[in-house]
C-alpha cells in the first residue's frame, strides 16, 4: 500500500483558460458581485463614485467593497490581510478581475466612505424586503458588547489621571532643571532628543487635562484614553474593558438583521423605542411588533411606543422588597386602585399618594403601620411605601401581551441570538477602527456579509 501521491510540480498542465471556471456557480462571492453592481454609488454619498476627467485614475469604489465584504464574509478584516489574499485567493482574483490595491488604500476606504457602506447595508435589506424574503410580522431586539480596540489599561478614573499628572510634572520638573544646569540654550542644541522628549510630556499634560474636563463635563466616573465614545461595559468581576453597546433588530421568521445601531450605552433601558422606530421608518410600516428581553424594560419607552403604533413585548422587570428576611409582602401583593389612585395593602389598610413625584415614579405610602397584625410580614420602617412607575399602564399591557403569547420569548431567543454569535466569530468578538464612526462602519460590513450568508441559505431551502 502507499500513500496518494499529487502531481509532479514540474510536470506541464492544461488549467481551465478562464479563471471564472473556477468559481462555483452557487459561490456567495458571485452574490457580493451582482449586488454591488446594481447599487447606486452617488446616490449613496461613496466618494470617487465617478471617476475624475484629470489625475491619475483610481479604483472603483465598487471592487473596494466587494473586496471588503468578501474579507467579513470570511473572517479576513485587516486591510493587509485583504492585500495579500488578492495576490493568492482565487475567488478574489476573480472578483477584483486580478487588481490588487495596496493596503493603505484599502484601508482608507473603509476610513472615507461610512455613510456609503451603512447605506450599501440598509439597500440589501430593503431589496430582499421587496423580494419577499422576509415580512417583519415579528421583530426581535437585542443587544451585546463587542470589545473596543483600545486597551482594558487605557481605562483611567480621576484618581489615575492625578498620579499620572503628577509624574509628568515631576519629570517635566527634571528636564527643566537639567536644561538649567547645563545652560538650556546650549543643551537644547547639543541634545535635541531633550528637547523632544521634554515636548512630548507636555502635550501628554495637556492630554490628561482634556481628559479630566471630559470626565467633569460628561458626569463619568471613567474615561477610555486615546478612543473617548467607547465604555467600559461588561458583567463579571474584575475591570471592564471597553467596548460598544451594539443593538441589531431581527426578523423573527428568517433570522435576517433589519437595523443595527454601534451605541455608547451601558446597558438596553433606552434603546427599545429608538430601535423600533428605526425599523418601522426604514421599512415604512404603518405599525410594527417588537419583542426584547427584560434589559429593555422601561415605562418610558413602553408609552413612547404605543404612542407610534409600536406593540411591544417585553417582560417587566419589577422591583423586589429586599428588607427583612426576603419572604416580606411584594408589590404584587398590593391592590392598585385606578379610580382613587391608591393601594390597598393585604391587611385592608390604604396607601394614599404621598405627593413625591420624580420623572418616572410617583410615591405612595400608608399613614399609620402601628398595631398591625401583619406589620412583621409587610417593612421593617415605621410604615409602608411603594411606587408606581407613571407609565405602569402601559407596562402592565406589556406584561399582559406576554403572558397571553409565552413562545414569543422563545422565538426571540432563537432569532436574535444566532447573529450575534456568527458575526462575533466573524469579527473575533472585536472592533478594528475607533470612535462610533469607524465601528459603525464595521458593523454594516459585518451585518452586510451576514445577511448575505442568510439570503443565500434561504433560497436554497425555498428552492
Amino acid at each position: 500500500m502507499v500513500y496518494i501521491v499529487g502531481n509532479d510540480r514540474q510536470q506541464p498542465s492544461f488549467l481551465p483558460p478562464a479563471i471564472d471556471e473556477y468559481v462555483g456557480p452557487d459561490a456567495h462571492v458571485r452574490v457580493i458581485d451582482a449586488f454591488v453592481d446594481k447599487l447606486d454609488f452617488r446616490t449613496l454619498c461613496f466618494e470617487r463614485s465617478a471617476p475624475a476627467t484629470t489625475g491619475r485614475p483610481g479604483y472603483d469604489p465598487r471592487d473596494i467593497l466587494k473586496l471588503y465584504v468578501y474579507g467579513y464574509l470570511n473572517e479576513v478584516r485587516s486591510s493587509r490581510r485583504l492585500e495579500r489574499e488578492c495576490k493568492r485567493n482565487v475567488e478574489l482574483m476573480w472578483l477584483m478581475r486580478m487588481l490588487a490595491p495596496d493596503h493603505k488604500t484599502i484601508a482608507d476606504f473603509r476610513r472615507d466612505n461610512g455613510a456609503g457602506i451603512v447605506g450599501a447595508c440598509r439597500a440589501f435589506v430593503l431589496f430582499c424586503r421587496d423580494q419577499g424574503l422576509f415580512t417583519a410580522r415579528l421583530v426581535a431586539i437585542d443587544g451585546a458588547k463587542f470589545r473596543a480596540a483600545a486597551s482594558q489599561n487605557r481605562v483611567l478614573d480621576q484618581r489615575r489621571i492625578d498620579e499620572e499628572a503628577e509624574t509628568v510634572d515631576a519629570r517635566i520638573g527634571s528636564y527643566l532643571a537639567a536644561l538649567d544646569h547645563e545652560d538650556g540654550a546650549e543643551a537644547a542644541a547639543a541634545d535635541g532628543s531633550a528637547a523632544a522628549a521634554l515636548e512630548a510630556l507636555k502635550r501628554r499634560k495637556a492630554d490628561l487635562g482634556r481628559l479630566s474636563a471630559y470626565l467633569d463635563r460628561d458626569d463619568r466616573k471613567l474615561v477610555v484614553d486615546g478612543e473617548l465614545e467607547a465604555r467600559p461595559m461588561g458583567f463579571g468581576q474584575g475591570g471592564k474593558p471597553p467596548s460598544y453597546n451594539v443593538q441589531i433588530a431581527v426578523d423573527a421568521d428568517t433570522g435576517m438583521v433589519l437595523h443595527h445601531a454601534v451605541t455608547d450605552e451601558v446597558n438596553d433601558l433606552r434603546m427599545l423605542h429608538p430601535m423600533s422606530v428605526a425599523v418601522k421608518e426604514m421599512l415604512e410600516r404603518d405599525d410594527l411588533t417588537v419583542v426584547a428581553d427584560t434589559g429593555y424594560s422601561n415605562g418610558n419607552a413602553a408609552a413612547a411606543c404605543e404612542t407610534d403604533d409600536i406593540v411591544a413585548c417585553v417582560p417587566v422587570k419589577r422591583s423586589v422588597n429586599n428588607r427583612g428576611d426576603g419572604t416580606q409582602f411584594t408589590r404584587a401583593d398590593f391592590v392598585y386602585d385606578a379610580e382613587q389612585d391608591r393601594f390597598t395593602c393585604p391587611a385592608g389598610r390604604i396607601l394614599s399618594r404621598s405627593g413625591r413625584v420624580t420623572r418616572h415614579s410617583v410615591f405612595y405610602a400608608a399613614r399609620n403601620c402601628g398595631g398591625c397584625e401583619l406589620k412583621s410580614q409587610c417593612t421593617t420602617a415605621r410604615n409602608r411605601s411603594l411606587t408606581r412607575h407613571v407609565h405602569e399602564d402601559a407596562l402592565e399591557r406589556m406584561v399582559a401581551r406576554v403572558a397571553e403569547t409565552p413562545d414569543v420569548m422563545r422565538r426571540r431567543r432563537c432569532s436574535a441570538e444566532h447573529p450575534f454569535g456568527t458575526m462575533k466569530r466573524m469579527m473575533n468578538g472585536r472592533f478594528l477602527t475607533r470612535g462610533i464612526t469607524g465601528t459603525s462602519t464595521e458593523m454594516a460590513l459585518s451585518v452586510l456579509a451576514f445577511n448575505m450568508i442568510r439570503s443565500v441559505n434561504l433560497n436554497n431551502a425555498r428552492s
